[in-house]
């Protein structure tokens, strides 16, 4: 009986030992994993290179950026946001250094969150006597249009087209159009754009000036410009173009990208207000000559801006047309 036993665990052990012997590396796995790609954005449209350009705008305004001249008079529009008693700003909460929620306090901040509460802060005596309304880059003018927002404060260029919608207040900040890439990327600029994938939010003047400055890019038009960002990390596109102090808030975010070429365009930022509420524009420009006077320009420029677009020589200087 004990012999048999003995012969039977010989037996086994060289079954195992030969089956060992066999075997010249990990097994391979049955079943691969498999891999899908990232969805795009939401409301994410490809715009064919090939696609017809809307129509340049020849109509001439003189310099859309002269406003009217600031005047301490009280209008039937001040009358309505006093009684009221809140300022109702349009704007996105997804504009990094511009307009975006903490995410400690849950509030609303930014350069251009803190320019409207300066407003706010002249109009009604207070800067929290406020109400931030998100927008869409292409609702802006529409917003204001039906009186849905009492101004706009989103990274809005002045141009004579938007003019024939909506009017401005003088120029507050002043940008330029670049792309934005992944570092080492071997795009240096525009005209490194060719047969490459750009992101850019409809909407925007930047969508036009891409388009004519390098049609035979493919552009993807999305919602927001964080939107954008998601889609060059996940290598959906190739660069995001358009204002610098935009992608700059995006490189602050992601230190993997970087701002490549020289400027396209120029890009002068107003506040938007409706047509017919003179009294506002002229309150407002009230405010801006106030923060550029007393400092508080150059300090929202320190904290918000200064880290990623570099020293300033201060803020535009105004234009008036009357």
């Amino acid at each position: 009986m004990r012999r048999a036993r003995v012969i039977a665990v010989v037996a086994a052990t060289a079954a195992l030992l030969g089956g060992c012997a066999k075997s010249e590396g990990p097994a391979t796995p049955a079943r691969a994993g498999s891999y899908t790609e990232m969805p795009l954005p939401a409301q994410a449209v490809p715009i064919l290179t090939n696609s017809p350009l809307p129509p340049v705008n020849q109509s001439r305004c003189g310099d859309p950026t002269a406003s009217l001249r600031p005047a301490a008079t009280g209008g039937p529009t001040l009358d309505a946001i006093r009684a009221r008693g809140r300022l109702v700003v349009g704007l996105d909460t997804g504009s990094n250094l511009f307009s975006f929620r903490d995410p400690i306090s849950g509030t609303v901040v930014g350069f251009d969150a803190d320019i409207a509460r300066e407003v706010a802060r002249d109009l009604l005596g207070n800067p929290d006597l406020i109400d931030f309304r998100t927008i869409g880059s292409g609702d802006r003018e529409q917003a204001l249009q039906n009186h849905t927002v009492d101004v706009v404060t989103k990274t809005m260029t002045i141009t004579c087209e938007r003019r024939q919608k909506v009017t401005f207040s003088t120029v507050y900040l002043r940008a330029g159009q670049r792309v934005l890439v992944v570092r080492n990327s071997g795009i240096n600029g525009m005209a490194d754009l060719a047969g490459k994938r750009v992101c850019i939010v409809r909407g925007t003047t930047s969508l036009d000036n891409m388009r004519r400055g390098q049609p035979a890019a493919t552009v993807l038009t999305v919602p927001s410009w964080a939107d954008c960002l998601v889609a060059l990390q996940q290598r959906q596109v190739d660069a995001v173009s358009t204002d610098d102090a935009i992608l700059a808030g995006m490189a602050a975010q992601d230190p993997y990208t970087e701002l490549v070429g020289g400027p396209i365009s120029s890009e002068p930022y107003g506040i938007g207000i409706s047509k017919g509420s003179d009294d506002l524009v002229r309150a407002v420009n009230g405010t801006l000559d106030r923060i550029r006077a007393d400092g508080t320009w150059n300090r929202l420029y320190r904290q918000w801006l200064q880290a990623v677009l570099g020293p300033t020589q201060g803020p535009p200087v105004p234009t008036y047309q009357d």
